[in-house]
This record gives structure tokens, sequence and C-alpha cells, in this order.
């Protein structure tokens, strides 16, 4: 079995492990859906109160709320997916067995990530994202370029943030537990993704920085290119600043990983 054919293997096992969690993935849909009503609601008051705030019309903010929820599972914004795992793993050891495997170690749990977040993209962002559609006026493209841009910048955004979480979890080989890198890890792509408010609405020199970071990259992004805010070479650039993150985060966990498993240490069993 070629390379990549494995690894389109592993991606597919991924998106059907997830698919099996019906319950659960009816209860992310309903959690999305009412978090996003309520959130919506918010933007409401506040873009009444401060019109075109951050640049955003008031449409163009609640859109911005829904795409938040349609991506907050495949995304991982909130953490969960292989981490966890990769992380049980290695303080148990069994990360020497995912070490002899013929495959590498990085692009294995890509692949499984990806299968994830394409499931989660389906069977957790479609309803929340149809049903704030029919409650609110969003403004949504009719462009199939823009929906076709807008899917390119998500996958970029899956890559980035498993780049981030595959560092979290090889933190484990050192730390011995995971959890507080994996903590921060969740409150810092909340607050720096546009999760919580869109990055435009940071003032100053706080707002220049954060939309440079890679978290923006997760959801401010792939919103501004539904949203149509980011054209031509607006569009290149920041699909490129992207690319460039989930290259450069790739590359540091790649090298990370080089160093830890050259001194596995088997903790406990």
């Amino acid at each position: 079995m070629g390379s990549w054919t494995l690894y389109r293997s592993v991606a597919g096992y991924g998106f059907r492990r997830y698919a099996t969690y019906r319950l659960a993935t009816a209860a992310g849909v309903f959690t999305n859906t009412v978090f996003g009503l309520i959130l919506a609601h918010a933007f409401m008051a506040l873009w009444h109160e401060r019109p075109q705030l951050g640049g955003y019309e008031q449409a163009q903010a609640l859109t911005f709320v829904w795409v938040g929820q349609a991506l907050l599972a495949s995304v991982a914004l909130m953490g969960g997916g292989f981490e966890s795992e990769l992380q049980q793993r290695i303080r148990t050891g069994d990360v020497a067995i995912d070490l002899y495997r013929p495959a590498d170690l990085q692009l294995w749990w890509l692949a499984t990530d990806l299968g994830r977040a394409a499931f989660q993209l389906l069977g957790r962002g479609v309803v929340p994202l149809a049903v704030g559609a029919l409650v609110f006026d969003l403004a949504l493209p009719l462009s199939p370029r823009v929906w076709a841009s807008f899917l390119v910048s998500v996958v970029l955004a899956v890559v980035i943030s498993f780049a981030m979480r595959f560092l979290v979890a090889l933190s484990t080989f050192w730390m011995m537990d995971g959890v507080g890198a994996s903590t921060v890890n969740t409150v810092v792509s909340m607050f720096f993704s546009g999760m919580l408010l869109p990055l435009t609405v940071f003032p100053g020199a706080l707002g220049e920085v954060v939309r440079w970071l890679p978290w923006a990259g997760m959801l401010q992004i792939p919103a501004d290119v539904l949203l149509e805010r980011r054209v031509g070479w607006g569009l290149v650039a920041g699909l490129a600043l992207q690319l460039g993150w989930a290259l450069a985060a790739l590359a540091v966990g790649r090298w990370l990983q080089s160093v830890a498993t050259r001194r596995v240490v088997v903790q406990g069993g």
C-alpha cells in the first residue's frame, strides 16, 4: 500500500469513527445552535449600539457568529480530537508502538484529524449555519467561487489547528501531564481566533498583532473569505498567511517530534 493510500485510509477511518457517535453529534448540533442563538442576540445588541463595529455591518457580524459555530468542532477551537488520545499514549508508553508503524507519526495523526474534521464540518457545522440563515438575515455569498475559496481556507484552518494541538500533545513527553497545556491552548484559541469577537474589534496595536498570529487563521480569515472581505490579492494574502503558519507549525512539530522520540520515556505501564 502506497503512503498516500495509507493516509487516505487513515483519514477515512477518522471520518467513520466520529460518524458512529450519533448521539454526541446530535448533542453537539443542539449545543452549537443554542449557543449561536445566544451569541447572535448579544451581537445584535452590541451592533445596535455600535453600527459598523470592527468594519462589519450587522448582517456580516451575525454571519461571523454562525460561521464560528459551524467551524467550532471541525477546527477544534475548544480542543478535542486526537490530542487527548496521543497524550494518553505518551503517558503509558504506547507511543513506542506507534513509532514502529510503517507510517510517520505526525502524518498519521494529521490524516486522522482531517477525517474527524470532515465529519464534524458536515455533521455539526451545516445544521447550525442553516438554522442561523433561517432565523437571521445573514450575509452569505451566492458565488460558488467564494464557497470554494472558503473551503480551501477551512482546510488550512484545520491544519493550523492540528499543528498547534500536536505541539501541545508532544509537550506531554516533558510535562508528564498535558492537561494544563491543553487548557491554555483552548483559551488562547478561543480568544485569538475571533470566536468571542472578530479580531477587527480589537483596538490599536493589539488588533494589528492578533490578526497576524496563527490563531487568526483558524476562524477570522475563513470567515472574512466567506464574507467576501478578502478578495483578489487580499484573498491570496489571507490564504498565504494560513499556509505559512500551517507549514511553520508543522515544521516545529516535526522537529519537536524528532527530539522527543530520541528520548522516549515510558511513563507508567
